[in-house]
């Protein structure tokens, strides 16, 4: 039996997660998105002039069924955000991009409790869709994903996993503090990705070279 100690970061007290309740456009649909870090659940509890709260849970994980993206190639991870978050297709390879991935590069997440990896703010997904449009190389979004220290999410998505979830406390986040180290980290996430941008991967993978080649996961694993 492992218990964790999970954060949701809210400008509400949530005694209860209901399950089939939420956003269905975030990063991997419908669910429930906790932390281990209490830190930055008040910095996402925080939006502009509004304080929030970090709710504590205690989680029970045995004999649930956990998808841990980071033991997959970041690629996945991509095509199950893409198929969730909402965004404009604005050219013809990002469409065909988005085809690519999700024909080869899909996990069926329907049988899964509980789903582990990247949290995609909008620095973060402005990443993404570059990649996408053949702007940055496969190097270069793995090494953006990094850069604001985000960590991972973890998300409930069954029933069996919400009956697990169990209310402990909270603590107050405020917003003169939290929302600034949000947009401060925000910033310096965008900062060092233009960096990044300045120096050409010329050698480097895109996704028109993906599509072109048709590479498929065991291709891609040295890049």
């Amino acid at each position: 039996m492992k218990i964790l100690k999970l954060y949701h970061g809210s400008p509400q007290i949530i005694e209860k997660p209901i399950f089939g309740k939420g956003n269905k456009y975030n990063d991997y649909g419908l669910g429930f998105y906790c932390t281990e870090n209490i830190d930055l659940a008040k910095e996402w509890a925080c939006a502009e002039d509004i304080d929030g709260y970090a709710n504590c849970y205690e989680f029970n994980t045995d004999k649930l069924k956990i998808l841990h993206l980071s033991e997959y190639h970041i690629l996945y991870w991509l095509t199950i955000l893409i198929n969730n978050r909402e965004f404009s297709i604005r050219t013809p390879i990002m469409k065909r991009s988005k085809e690519y991935l999700s024909e080869n590069f899909m996990i069926d997440v329907a049988d899964y409790d509980i789903i582990i990896g990247y949290r995609a703010d909008d620095s973060y997904f402005s990443f993404a869709r570059a990649f996408l449009n053949n702007e940055i190389s496969l190097r270069q979004l793995s090494y953006a994903m990094k850069l604001g220290k985000l960590g991972e999410q973890i998300v409930l998505k069954s029933k069996k996993a919400f009956d697990r979830i169990k209310f402990i406390n909270y603590e107050k986040a405020a917003n003169s503090i939290f929302y600034t180290k949000r947009k401060n980290r925000d910033t310096q996430a965008r900062l060092a990705f233009q960096k990044e941008l300045e120096s050409d991967d010329i050698n480097g993978i895109f996704i028109r070279d993906i599509i072109r080649q048709e590479l498929k996961e065991n291709d891609i694993r040295k890049y």
